[in-house]
This record gives structure tokens, sequence and C-alpha cells, in this order.
């Protein structure tokens, strides 16, 4: 009989963020501020996928991200799966979907834009085209990819 063993310990109650690309684990840590909930976080990185080769995982304990929080992962990971866990179980399995919007995660890279001398929250509409991911300025308008606004 083979022993197999996990790499990354489980949890009782909260989430896992299972088949991230590898590398983008700590990007997706930043950009979402996930470990600002002050709970554990464990973090896998390169970790063997059937499906993906390597990949990368989250799992925060106590937390349990809502729809429109796992949708935000779909900007960076849009193939990561995030699993709800009660009593070390899985209770809930979310693929992602795109948002219509975001607020407070990205800085527009317009530095003529409102939004860099007024008080104002980010915010950005999501748009989606030949598999390219666009971010739209709600207060300048201009439009970004993804890449860019994250980077900013």
């Amino acid at each position: 009989m083979k022993n197999q063993q996990m790499s990354v310990q489980a949890i009782e109650n909260g989430t896992v963020i299972d088949h991230i690309p590898a590398g983008l684990g700590l990007t997706i840590l930043r950009q979402l501020k996930l470990l600002h909930h002050g709970n554990a976080v464990t973090v896998g990185f390169n970790l063997p996928s059937k499906s993906q080769g390597s990949k990368d995982i989250i799992k925060i304990q106590g937390v349990l991200l809502n729809e429109n929080e796992s949708n935000r992962l779909a900007l960076f990971a849009p193939e990561a799966i995030v699993n709800c866990i009660e009593d070390y179980k899985v209770v809930e399995k979310r693929t992602l979907t795109l948002p219509k919007s975001v607020s407070e995660i990205f800085r527009c890279p317009n530095s003529n834009c409102a939004s860099h001398s007024e008080p104002v929250k980010s915010r950005f509409y999501v748009l989606h085209a030949q598999e390219q991911t666009k971010l739209k300025c709600h207060y300048c308008e201009k439009t970004f990819a993804r890449e860019t606004v994250a980077e900013a």
C-alpha cells in the first residue's frame, strides 16, 4: 500500500482556494488582502496537479468567502475553485465567474484620474472579450489590460 500524505494541512472551517495557476498565490493574497482577516492562512506553492502540472493553493481558517469575494478571484485565476469547508468537509464548491465591476482592489494607472486626487474608492467595470480581461475606470473612463491595472 502506498503511503500518501497531504502537502498542506486540512482546515476545520474556512475557505480553500484550489487550482490557482502556479506562481499566482502571492498575487492573490496581496491583491485581495486575504491576510487582513487576522486568521491563519496556509499557502502551498508549486504543488503537483493532475490537470495543471503544478498549482498554488490558499487555505484561510475561519473565513468563508461570499460569492462576490470569490468571483473577484476570477480576475487573476478564472479556473480556480473555491471550496467552503465546515467541520473538515467540503460543503460547497464554487466555480468562478467574472464580476461586472470591482471596487477597492486596484488603483487606476492614469495619474490624471480623479481617483488619485479625490477621496473616492477605486471602481472598475470588468470587460471580457477574446480571452482578454480589461478594466474600465469608472472615473476617467480609460480602459486598461488587467495586468496593467494589477501592477499600478
